[in-house]
């Protein structure tokens, strides 16, 4: 009888298993198909929709109000995808025209394609209402956002039509946009769906809400009626043209000139990119958005240079991305002149092969090759990375890395231990089937000349989360010698332990959807020094999400920092700073708070108050986002800091603001504005920018930047380019 009833719950687990399973069938087609969003081609009606959306937010339990349907055709060189995306209204959220919008606060639907059915990285694809289009790599398996590659561009098609109550988007995707494995049948796949008059958010393979939305661990399949073949993906180049003109005036020096490059793409089979780049500009690239730093320690930004994007987590998702990252590519084609000061490093060329040797193994390899200055004392360098990654059980990786640094010629101003230095490493990334656990695990060593030892860093994080508990793991070790001159080090010297624990509560009733307990002490020790504790943070946080979207954040920080050496965290010029060799515990609290951003007028507002080092500081943060939708939207970003120490140490009151203007003409046609003033760099800078995308991937900029010294508001440096590129396929 036992086994009878064992028997019985086994098939029937196994019956609700196929149950969940969805599939979508993708049928073969030689009829032309039309991208016009009328999706009235009679292959289209022969096409079993994509159906029975569930809802994710703000409950994952039930189907969704406002479903979707999307059907998929395929003939020999596109994938075509025909949505219907049923609303309460046309009262839709758009909030621009531009291109790689974002997906909240907004109405839209994203489709997700696991082309190598390997759980790890996907294509992504969007449109909302009225056809705007976003596309977007996706790493790291959809764990977080940090794995969202927006800057990716990709040639496809897409129109919409509004009708009562429903909207229609039908796309034609070139296969060769995708990366396949010739003679595949069946891709994994999901979508997600953003409905802001239902306030709804909903996905076709039923996610729970302690996952991502995006999370490659749920997603249903796509099967193809024959095989897919070779894709017979173009061979592309896409010149470009710059005239420059600026003028330095802290130094009086001109500079007017005219510069010509370009990119090349080649595709080695189905699955593999060969990217070639000869004399770079990414004169096009919008400016940084500069951040206030109260600490002792670089800040890294994000990559913006489209050259570096596709397949960028093979190269630098590796190590610990805060402590020890082996590689950063901002540091290509930057270094310090003989002053110590930072300036650009031309490059003069470059390549990279990266995507899947089969469906387990990913490779990628990386040369660049930068301008010698002598001038500036920079030598010229050449920059190499060899990455292999392979896939072990359902989801996780086994990843190689290989990093060389290395001067061309022999310089009579380089130093001897700056001639190279190298970094191999082993990486593990653990990810479970549901996502349950997930973690990373990493040893990485350096070589330099004159280095033998404690030249190694190493770090482990192991997660586990489920709907009521998150409870994470982790350390990392960096030898004093560690050095990775491609990465992003924070300082060497230092074990760190920084666990995580949280509760969490979903309460069925009221205007919390959901709110959590956080528990994260953070400690670090230094080695070099008999361990002696030389900081800790210990967050204790209340986290909530509200049913209208807004969110909550109430957070207390306790600190010690040791002080091994003299600092002014005002920054003041000719300050009295803090006495090294000493340690300051402080506590501050911060209350974090966002608006609904389905609203007109939506705000972020964070002010903080406590102690700082030996004194307090008074802080407040926030940001204010306005649109008038589709054409012009912006907003503007403000931080104030006021910091007070017992003289005779300074005092301040630092100021950051950046207001920016987004004004959409039409889906090809943008104006984008964007002033920053910051007293901490005495700097008040405007970054404007004029692009017209004239033809698919084919671009004229017109950029303005103007800096001003803001103490005797004297420019330092002012420039207009002019660059035109032009995408061709041969």
């Amino acid at each position: 009888m036992k086994n009878l009833i064992f028997l019985f719950l086994f098939v029937g687990s196994v019956f609700q298993a196929q149950v969940n399973k969805k599939s979508v069938y993708v049928k073969y087609t030689q009829d032309d198909i039309t991208i016009d969003a009328t999706l009235d081609e009679k292959a289209w009606s022969l096409a079993e929709p994509a159906k029975d959306f569930y809802n994710y937010f703000p409950s994952d339990t039930t189907l969704a109000k406002a479903q979707t349907e999307i059907r998929f055709l395929f003939d020999d060189e596109n994938l075509y995808v025909g949505i219907k995306v049923y609303a309460a209204g046309n009262d839709y959220i758009v909030p621009s025209l531009r291109r790689d919008f974002r997906a909240s606060g907004n109405d839209n639907i994203t489709l997700l394609f696991d082309t190598f059915n390997d759980a790890t990285n996907a294509f992504v694809f969007g449109s909302n209402p009225m056809g705007v289009k976003r596309e977007i790599l996706l790493a790291g398996g959809g764990n977080d956002v940090s794995g969202f590659n927006i800057a990716w561009d990709a040639k496809w098609f897409a129109e919409s039509k509004i009708h009562d109550n429903y909207y229609i988007l039908e796309w034609a995707i070139p296969l060769y946009a995708f990366k396949y494995r010739e003679g595949e049948t069946q891709w994994r796949f999901n979508s997600y769906h953003f409905d802001t008059q239902t306030n709804e958010r909903n996905t076709w393979i039923n996610i729970p809400q302690n996952q991502p939305i995006f999370s490659l661990a749920y997603m249903g399949d796509m099967i193809f009626e024959k095989p897919l073949g070779k894709s017979k993906s173009p061979i592309w180049v896409a010149p470009f043209v710059n005239g420059f003109s600026g003028k330095d005036y802290e130094s009086n020096q001109a500079n007017n000139s005219f510069s010509f490059g370009g990119d090349a793409r080649l595709t080695v089979g189905n699955s593999m990119n060969l990217d070639l780049t000869v004399n770079p500009d990414f004169s096009q690239v919008e400016v940084d958005q500069q951040v206030t730093n109260l600490t002792r320690f670089e800040i890294g930004l994000p990559e913006r240079r489209q050259f570096f994007i596709e397949n960028s987590d093979l190269f630098g998702d590796f190590g610990d991305d805060r402590d020890s990252n082996p590689f950063f590519s901002r540091r290509i084609g930057i270094a310090k002149n003989k002053d110590g000061k930072t300036i650009e490093n031309k490059i003069i060329a470059g390549a990279r092969l990266s995507g899947k040797l089969n469906n387990n193994l990913r490779v990628g390899l990386l040369n660049m090759q930068t301008q010698e200055d002598l001038e500036n004392e920079i030598p010229s360098v050449n920059n190499m990375v060899i990455s292999l990654q392979q896939k072990v059980f359902s989801r996780s990786n086994l990843n190689f890395l290989f990093i060389n640094k290395q001067a061309t010629k022999d310089y009579a101003f380089l130093a001897p231990e700056d001639r190279y230095n190298r970094v191999v490493g082993v990486d593990y990334r653990l990810a479970s089937a549901d996502n349950t656990w997930s973690g990373r695990y990493f040893v990485h060593k350096s070589f330099s000349p004159g280095v033998s030892s404690k030249d190694f860093s190493a770090g482990f994080n192991t997660a586990f989360n489920n709907r009521r508990l998150g409870i994470r793991l982790s350390g990392v070790f960096v030898g004093d010698n560690y050095r990775s001159d491609l990465g992003f080090i924070r300082r060497t010297d230092i074990f760190k332990a920084n666990p995580q624990f949280e509760v969490k509560f979903w309460p069925e009733k009221g205007a919390i959807q959901r709110h959590a307990l956080q528990f994260i002490p953070i400690f670090l020790w230094r080695p070099e020094l008999n361990f002696e504790l030389s900081d800790y943070t210990i967050i204790t946080r209340w986290r909530v999400n509200f049913r209208n979207t807004s969110e909550l954040r109430v957070s207390m920080f306790n600190r010690l920092t040791k002080l091994y050496n003299p600092f002014d965290p005002t920054g003041t010029e000719g300050g009295i700073e803090l006495p090294g060799n000493e340690k300051y515990y402080y506590t501050n609290l911060e209350v974090d708070y966002q608006s609904d951003r389905r609203k007109v007028i939506s705000y972020q507002f964070a002010p903080s108050v406590g102690k700082f080092y030996n004194g307090h500081r008074y802080s407040v943060k926030g940001s204010l986002n306005w649109r008038a939708q589709p054409y012009l939207s912006g907003s503007i970003q403000m931080q104030m800091d006021r910091i007070e120490l017992p003289a005779p140490y300074p005092s301040a009151t630092i100021l950051l603001v950046g207001p920016r203007f987004d004004v959409t003409f039409s889906k090809s046609m943008f104006w984008a504005t964007f002033i920053q003033y910051s007293n901490q760099r005495q700097n008040f800078s405007i970054n404007t920018r004029l692009q017209w995308r004239f033809a698919p991937l084919s671009d004229l900029f017109i950029v303005y930047n103007d800096n001003y010294d803001t103490t005797l508001f004297s420019p330092r440096f002012r420039s207009i380019n002019l660059k035109l590129t032009y995408w061709l396929n041969i």
